[in-house]
């Protein structure tokens, strides 16, 4: 278990369980999975997790969250099969973007929700080992956690830009502001640390996969022929596939998960829409597919070369993708595409199915990530960039 690798040594004997607290803008228990779902799996086995999720309100179906199937669920401790303890936080309104001239009442508001909080969270925080944040709104906390439990060891996992997600400026300047005060902050590209300001404690992980899930053998979907398979919405741009999918009348695109902006592609005769999907039931796709794509649109940050879960996937999988230029990190298997560019969309795919599948790539798992975050900063194992 190697629980002298973890937090600050301040376990309570060689026997104890630690206590993990993950504070997110995600709720573990949605069907899409990020990156912090994988990671509360292997915190599970590791010790007592607690998924507190937070900025989730009546305004939140404005803007279509994913949390919204659990807003019945909210303001109340519910417990899952492997035992991770899981808090919605549903207010009547939450800090969000809005117009200028409303921007002083919301400051205030921000102050009173990031010290106004339930008592189950406050009792989390102060019974915590490690508390970890989730970049884009979590950092609101800041100030409780350090007064109710000074000790804890506190991370900050950093995958995306600000200007990726697009928060609230205020949760960009708390971001700022605290980071040197942080004991970890975790990035997933070495790009990424340039965010924080010099000195701040940043130290570099990767991208973490569940190897055997991903390789586990699953029927095919497909009925036959040629299959190019796009999952999740981030960046979703639907001209990639206005540009690739009459120019591959031949070959299907099936696109899961791609949100409101795939929704017009309905008329394309070859593209397949599906909502929503299990993580595990994407895998099937995956691992029969041709070519899979990572539509970004124009704007897409080249740090997303290393933190892309899906353009990971695709090369556990060994499976040959399309994707911006920008993105192509070097990484054999990826083919790139200029967004905006129709000719270099169509030339990406040909590449792509041309180059064909390849052997997957050994790359770490979610325990091997989950460690990287728990370990103190002065081990030596601990990679710091910043």
């Amino acid at each position: 278990m190697q629980q002298e690798t973890l937090a600050t040594g301040a376990m309570p004997d060689a026997t104890a369980r630690p206590n993990f607290l993950l504070v997110a803008r995600h709720d573990y228990r949605t069907e899409r999975k990020a990156g912090c779902h994988f990671l509360v799996d292997e915190l599970a086995r590791i010790g007592h997790t607690r998924f507190f999720s937070c900025t989730f309100s009546r305004l939140s179906r404005f803007k279509g969250d994913t949390r919204l199937p659990l807003a019945d669920r909210a303001n109340r401790v519910e417990t899952t099969a492997n035992g991770v303890e899981t808090y919605l936080w549903r207010t009547l309104i939450h800090p969000c973007r809005v117009p200028g001239a409303l921007a002083p009442l919301m400051n205030a508001y921000v102050r009173h929700y990031g010290s106004h909080v339930p008592e189950t969270f406050a009792r989390w925080i102060r019974e915590a080992d490690v508390i970890l944040f989730e970049t884009g709104g979590p950092e609101l906390f800041h100030d409780l956690v350090k007064r109710l439990n000074p000790r804890a060891m506190l991370v900050y996992l950093c995958s995306d830009s600000f200007d990726a997600i697009n928060p609230a400026p205020y949760v960009r300047e708390l971001a700022l502001r605290h980071a040197r005060s942080f004991d970890k902050i975790m990035v997933k590209s070495p790009l990424l640390a340039r965010l924080f300001p010099p000195g701040s404690p940043v130290f570099l992980t990767s991208q973490g996969f569940d190897k055997a899930e991903l390789r586990e053998r699953r029927a095919s979907p497909f009925a036959g022929g040629v299959n190019l398979v796009s999952v999740g919405n981030m960046l979703f741009d639907p001209e990639v596939f206005r540009a690739a999918a009459p120019a591959f009348p031949d070959a299907t695109f099936h696109v899961i998960g791609g949100g409101p902006r795939a929704q017009g592609l309905a008329d394309l005769p070859n593209v397949r829409l599906y909502g929503e999907m299990p993580f595990s039931d994407t895998l099937a796709y995956l691992q029969h597919a041709d070519a899979g794509l990572a539509p970004y649109g124009a704007g897409v940050e080249p740090y997303l070369a290393d933190t892309s879960l899906k353009l990971g996937q695709y090369r556990v999988l060994g499976l040959p993708a399309v994707c911006p230029e920008a993105v192509t990190g070097g990484y054999p298997g990826r083919f790139g595409y200029n967004p905006g560019e129709a000719d270099t969309v169509r030339a990406a795919v040909a590449a792509a199915l041309a180059h064909g599948r390849f052997p997957g790539v050994d790359l770490p798992s979610w325990r091997e990530v989950a460690l990287d975050m728990l370990r103190p900063p002065a081990d030596p194992a601990a990679v710091r960039v910043a």
